[in-house]
């Protein structure tokens, strides 16, 4: 029993002191670039976020999405002209922290419970 409240106790302390700053308003539009590593080469997408619609950039093609935001820390983007089924799909979007001109989310294919996550640059 004593191992357990010391157990919470610690749990408690170490919730309290990694609380990570949130402060999805500054991001929610504007333009971002976001790096990621595929198969070894670093690729860049670079976004422009409206209130409604996203148009980003990768590769050279250039895609537009719709932008529904469910609150202020999650939105879920629906391609507007997918050339597949996978593009069909619409992805949930999560911030989980912000610091400074970046913020760090979460998301997945709306339905599914596989999520991954990155980190997002805002450039303007």
């Amino acid at each position: 029993m004593k191992k357990i409240i010391i157990f919470l106790l610690t749990l408690v302390l170490f919730a309290c002191q990694n609380k990570l700053e949130c402060n999805p308003k500054e991001f929610k539009t504007g333009k971002f670039e976001f790096v990621q590593e595929v198969n070894g080469k670093k690729e860049i997408t670079t976004f422009e976020r409206t209130d409604k619609l996203q148009i980003e950039t990768y590769n050279g093609r250039t895609d537009t999405a719709s932008v529904r935001w469910v609150n202020d820390y999650e939105f879920i983007l629906q391609k507007l002209h997918p050339r597949n089924m996978a593009e069909k799909k619409a992805i949930s979007m999560r911030f989980i922290s912000t610091k400074g001109k970046t913020y760090t989310f979460e998301y997945s294919f709306v339905g599914e419970s596989k999520k991954q996550m990155g980190t997002v640059t805002k450039i303007n």
